[in-house]
């Protein structure tokens, strides 16, 4: 079997790597190397993982870099030494073959660029859990989703598929993938956080690869534990980085229709978190708009690999329009051999 790096991101969490970090190392695999990263956590995480994770392989960044940063970084200087990398969230729970059923597939399906095992959640191992479930979509607005949200896992998802995107929790990733058709670039360290595995996602399928869900793996999501649901920061990474996300994979008038109609739809969410969290998170919506148009106006802006354009309609991976949408509604493309 091929080596691969299992990859974990900190910043702080140090509860979360106690309790997971075990069940990590029991992974039934015969070549995986763990990657702990301390993304300049106070106090320092390396320490104590050598004193009780000897075994784990440990970074330190004295600046905070994000989730799209921090990987960036680790993937431009080690992403050269492994076929695949996995990235896991420091409060993920595995399973025993979790690792083995993602390389599996990968190994069967040479078109895959990235796939996602089944995320439960940790809470409630019977349900799915929210940011991941049975792989990621988007709607016709570019607004992303997940298949399985709010639902229990009684096998309605157990058919590996095409996604859209795959859950920055957990995936499995083809280096060569990112090395060769996106120029080494993983995610856009601007982006921070949030987001910026849909952009990949995006990116990948643009240069003519496959996004997948593999349900024999499985792992167990905490939730929340790099930023609260609730805390407006989340809202404004969430909003900004969509609307740029949007900017930089659409083209000619499609790119200016689904970007405009996404910031008069931003209005009604802006009014509906009002009403659920408050004041904070419409000022999170609106400092997001306001930063994505800055983005436009800069005159320099970050060099990005060129990449096929695939119009909106032709992406793997999306929903039918809202009121379709339900349990089992979502069709899913088997995977390509």
């Amino acid at each position: 079997m091929p080596p691969v790096y299992v990859v974990i991101l900190a910043h702080g969490g140090r509860e979360w790597l106690k309790a997971f970090l075990p069940s990590i190392l029991a992974t039934e695999y015969p070549s995986f190397t763990v990657w702990v990263i301390d993304n300049a956590s106070e106090p320092p995480l390396v320490p104590w993982l050598k004193e009780n994770f000897p075994t784990v392989k440990t970074l330190r960044y004295e600046e905070n870099l994000g989730y799209a940063g921090g990987y960036q970084h680790f993937f431009s200087a080690h992403g050269h030494e492994v076929p695949y990398m996995a990235l896991l969230n420091s409060d993920v729970e595995v399973t025993a073959l979790w690792l083995s059923a993602l390389v599996k597939c990968m190994e069967t399906h040479p078109g895959l660029a990235a796939v996602q095992p089944k995320v439960l959640s940790w809470h409630d191992k019977t349900a799915f859990e929210y940011a991941g479930a049975a792989g990621g979509f988007l709607d016709p607005w570019g607004y992303p989703t997940c298949r399985g949200r709010g639902e229990k896992d009684y096998g309605q998802y157990d058919k590996p598929c095409q996604i859209f995107w795959a859950s920055g929790a957990a995936f499995l990733l083809r280096t060569k993938a990112v090395l060769e058709s996106q120029k080494g670039l993983l995610f856009k360290p601007y982006y921070f956080m949030h987001m910026e595995e849909i952009d990949l996602c995006w990116r990948l399928q643009r240069a003519g690869w496959m996004v997948g869900y593999e349900p024999t793996s499985v792992v167990y999501h905490v939730g929340g534990a790099s930023l609260h649901p609730k805390k407006p920061q989340k809202t404004y990474y969430n909003f900004r980085n969509s609307l740029l996300m949007l900017w930089e994979n659409l083209r000619g008038i499609e790119q200016y229709r689904k970007v405009f109609w996404r910031l008069l739809l931003d209005a009604p969410a802006a009014i509906y978190l009002w009403m659920r969290a408050g004041w904070p998170h419409v000022r999170a919506i609106a400092r997001a708009h306001w930063d994505f148009f800055r983005y436009l106006r800069q005159k320099s802006r970050p060099a990005l690999p060129e990449l096929p354009y695939l119009p909106y309609k032709k992406l793997k991976g999306l929903t039918p329009r809202p009121w379709k949408f339900g349990t089992g509604s979502i069709p899913c493309l088997p995977l390509e051999a």
